[in-house]
């Protein structure tokens, strides 16, 4: 299911053959490679083989129309990052509404401009490589990172975090899922605190998991978007758990964990109050207990220590 070389690959779903012949004559002269369905039955056929890079889909067709086939499209997981841009002669607000929320990103209107489809196509493939770019790297660093809506609905997950959701939501489904009104509450209220040393947290039930688990509030990063992170282990302070797993006094615990934070020696002085020379003093005895060189690799112990066990 792998594109064989590095052309763009654009499946386009219509059946009349004049916008085929049109959109095949323009995408092919601009570098891509076009596939062609005449129905939603065979654009569900053809990406069971190779996985395209941009879905052009028409609204209305026989059959299956194209609302039908892109909801049914968006539930393969390996599709989930392709943008699918709709083309429709109706310019009824009621029916673009319909296509973005089926999990179109963009409409065109018929008559087909060869030039704007070239151009949204651009955009949206930008776009999409940028955010699974992202995920991706998220994916390899094994950060079980998840993100929600105002309404608790799971807006998407990386993969580790979709096997600690199964555990902790027994009716996860994977599509759609609406978080619980408990968890909801909790993400309310951790969205309307201020921000403090500690992150919110709330222990999730698991009997799978001997430590339990817990659901961690990262912050928003949208308008409607809130990021969150699933851990195994019950809620406790930060600094504690690095008190305990790296063998650390509390004081270098407290000193690891705004280094981990970002913060400079300077900084973490006038927090804990202390000299930059007693934050250097610790430093060198953080260093030598973690088998460590630089704070670069004492953050990254901290990092993986706190968010991965």
């Amino acid at each position: 299911m792998r594109k064989s070389d590095s052309r763009d690959i654009v499946l386009v779903v219509d059946d009349s053959p004049e916008t085929l012949r049109l959109l095949t004559d323009a995408l092919e002269e601009a570098g891509m490679t076009v596939l062609v369905a005449r129905a939603g039955e065979h654009a569900l056929s053809i990406v069971e083989k190779v996985v395209p890079d941009v879905i052009l889909m028409d609204a209305l067709m026989p059959g299956a129309d194209g609302f039908t086939t892109c909801r049914k499209l968006k539930q393969k997981p390996a599709l989930a990052h392709v943008p699918i841009i709709f083309m429709t002669g109706l310019t009824d607000t009621e029916h673009i509404i319909k296509g973005l929320e089926a999990g179109g990103v963009d409409y065109i209107t018929k008559p087909i401009v060869p030039g704007e489809v070239l151009a949204r196509i651009r955009v949206h493939l930008a776009n999409a490589r940028m955010a699974h770019s992202a995920r991706t790297a998220l994916d390899a660093f094994g950060r079980f990172l998840l993100a929600a809506n105002r309404t608790g609905r799971v807006l998407w997950y990386t993969p580790q975090a979709a096997k600690l959701l199964s555990l902790a939501f027994s009716d996860f489904d994977r599509e759609g899922y609406v978080l619980p009104a408990e968890v909801q509450a909790w993400l309310h209220q951790s969205a309307a605190a201020p921000a403090g040393p500690e992150p919110a947290a709330m222990n999730l039930k698991d009997r799978t998991l001997p430590n339990g688990m817990r659901l961690i509030y990262i912050g928003q990063i949208g308008p409607d978007e809130y990021l969150l992170r699933l851990a195994e282990g019950a809620v406790h302070d930060d600094r504690t758990l690095l008190k305990q797993k790296l063998a650390v006094t509390e004081r270098e615990a407290e000193v690891l964990l705004w280094i981990a934070r970002g913060k400079s020696n300077r900084d973490i002085a006038e927090i804990l109050e202390l000299s930059p020379r007693t934050v250097n003093k610790h430093l060198e005895q953080i260093y030598a207990k973690l088998g460590v060189e630089n704070r670069t690799s004492a953050a990254a112990l901290a990092v993986r220590t706190i968010g991965i066990r």
